[in-house]
C-alpha cells in the first residue's frame, strides 16, 4: 500500500538571512589581507604597509561605539555592505574632477597646494610619512577612524603655507561608488600661521547618472577630513552630502586648534539610506574657538547617526555647537554630544544644542547631549535639547498674515535648516542646497498626500 506523500515534505526549507544586532558591522572586507593589497599594487614604501597592518589591529580590538552613554543608540541594520568591494586603485565615475576643476586656468594661488595621496607621497614623502604614521590626525578610541587609517585608498591633501588669506574657497568633491563597491578616502587639512581659508566638500551622485533601479546592492563611502589649525589660523568648512537612496556613509571629522585659531563647520546631511557622521573638536590653543553646525533632513526610512565630541583644553576658549534635524515618513535621527572642559580649561564658554523636528506620527529624533566639567571657572558651559512637532504656535502666526498651512510649514522647517546653508561659502552650492531642500520638501508632501488619499 502506497502512503501518501506528507504535504510539504519534499520542499526545501526557506534559507533565511543571519540576523545582525543593531550594532555588527554590515561589512567584512576589512582585514589584514586588504591592507596587505593595498600597500603591494599601490606600491607603497614598508613604514606605510607597517602602518596599514597596524590600524587593521587597532580596526579588529576596537568596539564600535567607545561611550557606554551611546552604545544603545546605534542601528547599522539598514546597511548590506557583506559583499562590498572596495576600490585600490579605480573610483567611480566622476572621481578626480575636482582637482582637475581646480588645476584648470589659473591653478591654485601661490602658497596653496591641493593634491591626492599619492601626489603628496611623491612630492614629500619625509612630510607625508610625519602627518600619516601613527594616526596622530585621528581619534584613537574609535574602530571606524582605523578603518580610514588602514584601509584608505584615495585621499586629498590640502595645504595653506602660513600668512596666506585664500578669498576663493576650495572645492573639493567625492562621487557615490558604484552599487557593491566601497570609497574609503582622508582628506587632511593643514592651514598654516595667521593664515584663513574656506572649503566646500560635496558628496553627490555619480556621474554615471542613477543606478540601474533593480540593482538592489548598496554603494559604501567612507571619509575622514582632518584639520590641523595653526595659531591664528581660520578655516571654514562646509560639506553637502546629497548621495542617492542606497548609499551608506560613515564620516569622521576630527580638528586640532592651536592658539587664537578659528574654526567653523557646517553640515548638511540629505542623502543615503544611512548616515554614521561622529565630528572631534580639539581646542588646545588658549583663545581657540569652534563653531559647529549640523543638519539632517530625512525622509522615506533613512536613519542619521550623529556624534559630536568637544574638548577644551586651553584658556579662554569658546564652543558653539549645534544639531537640527527635520524628519518626515518614517525617517530615524540619533543626535549625541558630549563637551569635555578640562582642568586646565580656564574660561570656558562652550555651549551644545539638539534640536529634532518630527514632522510626522512615525518619525522618531533622539537628542542626547552632555557635559563634562572638571574645570569650575567657566564663562559659560551649558547644554540645550528638544524634540517635538512644528510648534503651533509658529503655524497660528503665519496662517494670520495670510499663509497658506502647507506653505507655513514649508517655511518654519525650511527656516529651522538655513543657519547650515547660510555658512556655504559659495554661491552655487548653497543654491543649489537650497533647492534640494526644497525638492525633499515636495517629495515628502506629494507622499503625505498620496497617504492620506
Amino acid at each position: 500500500m502506497t502512503q501518501d506523500p506528507v504535504p510539504g515534505a519534499n520542499v526545501p526549507a526557506r534559507v533565511r538571512p543571519a540576523r545582525r544586532s543593531p550594532s555588527d558591522l554590515p561589512f567584512t572586507f576589512a582585514d589584514a589581507a586588504l591592507a596587505e593589497r593595498l600597500a603591494t599594487e599601490r606600491g607603497e614604501p614598508d613604514w606605510l604597509r607597517a602602518e596599514r597592518l597596524a590600524a587593521a589591529a587597532a580596526f579588529e580590538a576596537l568596539p564600535i561605539e567607545p561611550n557606554q552613554l551611546y552604545t544603545p543608540y546605534i542601528d547599522l541594520r539598514p546597511a548590506d555592505l557583506l559583499e562590498a568591494e572596495p576600490y585600490v586603485l579605480g573610483g567611480p565615475a566622476g572621481l578626480g574632477a575636482d582637482l582637475e576643476a581646480l588645476r584648470a586656468g589659473d591653478g591654485l594661488p601661490d602658497g596653496v597646494i591641493v593634491e591626492t595621496m599619492a601626489e603628496w607621497l611623491a612630492r614629500d614623502p619625509e612630510g607625508f610619512r610625519t602627518a600619516m604614521e601613527g594616526g596622530a590626525t585621528l581619534q584613537s578610541d574609535d574602530k571606524l577612524a582605523q578603518l580610514a587609517r588602514g584601509f584608505w585608498g584615495h585621499g586629498r591633501h590640502v595645504e595653506i603655507a602660513p600668512g596666506v588669506r585664500v578669498e576663493t574657497p576650495i572645492a573639493l568633491r567625492w562621487p557615490e561608488p558604484e552599487p557593491g563597491r566601497a570609497l574609503l578616502t582622508r582628506t587632511i587639512v593643514s592651514v598654516g600661521r595667521g593664515a584663513s581659508a574656506s572649503l566646500v566638500e560635496e558628496l553627490v551622485p555619480g556621474a554615471g547618472g542613477p543606478a540601474d533601479a533593480t540593482d538592489g546592492r548598496q554603494g559604501f563611502f567612507h571619509g575622514t577630513t582632518e584639520a590641523i589649525l595653526a595659531p591664528g589660523s581660520t578655516l571654514a568648512l562646509a560639506s553637502i552630502q546629497v548621495f542617492g537612496p542606497r548609499a551608506v556613509t560613515f564620516q569622521h571629522r576630527r580638528a586640532t586648534i592651536d592658539d587664537g585659531a578659528s574654526l567653523q563647520w557646517a553640515l548638511a546631511q540629505l542623502g543615503g539610506r544611512l548616515v554614521r557622521s561622529r565630528v572631534d573638536n580639539r581646542l588646545e590653543g588658549d583663545r581657540s574657538s569652534v563653531e559647529q553646525v549640523e543638519i539632517v533632513f530625512g525622509g522615506g526610512e533613512q536613519l542619521f547617526d550623529l556624534t559630536s565630541y568637544t574638548r577644551h583644553i586651553g584658556r579662554d576658549t569658546t564652543g558653539n555647537l549645534l544639531s537640527k534635524g527635520a524628519l518626515l515618513d518614517r525617517a530615524r535621527s540619533f543626535m549625541k554630544g558630549l563637551i569635555t572642559i578640562e582642568k586646565t580649561a580656564i574660561g570656558t564658554d562652550s555651549f551644545l544644542g539638539e534640536f529634532g523636528m518630527n514632522l510626522s506620527k512615525a518619525a522618531r529624533a533622539v537628542a542626547i547631549p552632555s557635559l563634562e566639567i572638571d574645570q569650575p571657572d567657566c564663562r559659560r558651559a551649558a547644554h540645550s535639547s528638544s524634540v517635538g512637532p512644528i510648534d503651533p504656535a509658529q503655524l497660528f502666526y503665519l496662517e494670520s498674515r495670510g499663509i497658506s498651512p502647507d506653505d507655513a510649514r514649508k517655511f518654519i522647517v525650511l527656516g529651522f535648516l538655513e543657519p547650515v546653508v547660510a555658512r556655504v561659502p559659495l554661491d552655487e552650492p548653497r543654491d543649489r542646497l537650497r533647492e534640494l531642500l526644497d525638492e525633499k520638501w515636495a517629495e515628502g508632501a506629494a507622499t503625505e498626500a498620496s497617504a492620506a488619499a
